[in-house]
């Protein structure tokens, strides 16, 4: 049994999710290699070839690699597939972006969002925004998956010493191209990896009262901004910071949810945290049956209090 774990990345660290699909891959008992593909993929091989548990780190290196497109990324991918019996990334935007393509192409099934594997390729993985887990089995001869990573303890980041095999890249697919992008960058934790994570919904009203109200308390905590779909879709906060089934998924310790209703779609992105503490003016609303302590409270009186009484 060989599988392959395909790893994200920025040219110089792994993601914090990479640990984790390598410990969810050592399910099967079998032989781990890692994928790295990028523009310059030298050190960070280097590092990745240190991880106690897998055996090879397989390196592709490509001038059109350095904005990773879903069709270069796919055939990359599809080029390797012969030797694997599984494949497996963390569910991220950057495998959700390649990994369709790569299931149509073997004519397999994605199964995405895995919560636990059993084994003869059985998987647990939610359905209908999280409120149902189902249990399925693959009989597919190649197992794609996407993976849940907040259910799965990070591997040994080092005590390895794979052997790290570069390979020809394929040429440029030339289907689509890059034009731009637009990162935000920050000096705070990034919400996947944060202890602590205080996220806003569309009762903050406003842009300006979005970082108005949370970032004091934000920074002062030193944690993660989030946001909910609602707040995000109004226009309050930006597309990467949303908490959510169709943003990412949080498990940190401490989860503050300011002015956030509890619709089904954001309660799937942080129903892991350890604690959960809301603030809502709303009695009624969802996110309480969800808190470990609950403030019924106007959020523009309650947080400048809280960090206020923080800070004394």
């Amino acid at each position: 049994m060989k599988i392959l774990v395909i790893a994200e990345h920025n040219e110089s660290e792994l993601n914090e999710s990479v640990f984790k699909v390598i410990s969810a891959a050592k399910s099967w008992n079998g032989e781990v290699d890692l994928l790295v593909m990028g523009k310059n993929t030298v050190h960070v091989a280097q590092k990745a070839s240190k991880i106690k548990d897998i055996k090879s780190v397989i390196r592709l290196d490509g001038i059109h690699l350095e904005h990773l497109l879903a069709e270069d990324a796919a055939k990359i991918v599809e080029m390797l597939s012969n030797n694997y019996q599984v494949i497996l990334a963390a569910h991220s935007w950057f495998s959700r972006n390649f990994l369709p393509r790569v299931a149509a192409v073997l004519n397999v099934s994605l199964i995405t969002d895995v919560l636990k594997i059993e084994n003869n390729n059985v998987y647990t993985r939610p359905i209908y925004a999280g409120n149902v887990h189902a249990k399925i089995q693959s009989k597919d001869p190649i197992q794609l998956l996407t993976i849940h990573t907040s259910l799965f303890e990070a591997c040994a980041r080092d005590g390895g010493n794979a052997e790290i095999i570069k390979k020809d890249t394929p040429p440029a697919m030339n289907l689509t191209s890059w034009k731009s992008e637009k990162i935000n960058k920050s000096d705070r934790p990034a919400l996947i990896d944060a202890k602590i994570v205080i996220s806003g919904g569309r009762s903050l009203g406003s842009e300006e009262n979005f970082d108005k109200v949370l970032s004091p308390l934000v920074d002062e905590l030193g944690a993660a901004l989030g946001a909910t779909r609602a707040a995000v879709d109004a226009g309050y906060a930006p597309n990467e910071i949303q908490v959510g089934q169709t943003g990412v998924v949080v498990s940190p310790e401490l989860y503050m949810a300011v002015g956030v209703s509890g619709a089904n779609q954001h309660i799937y992105g942080m129903k892991d945290s350890r604690v959960v503490v809301a603030i809502n003016n709303d009695p009624d609303a969802t996110i309480f049956q969800f808190a470990d302590y609950g403030l019924v409270a106007d959020l523009f009186d309650a947080i400048p209090e809280i960090n206020k009484l923080i800070k004394e």
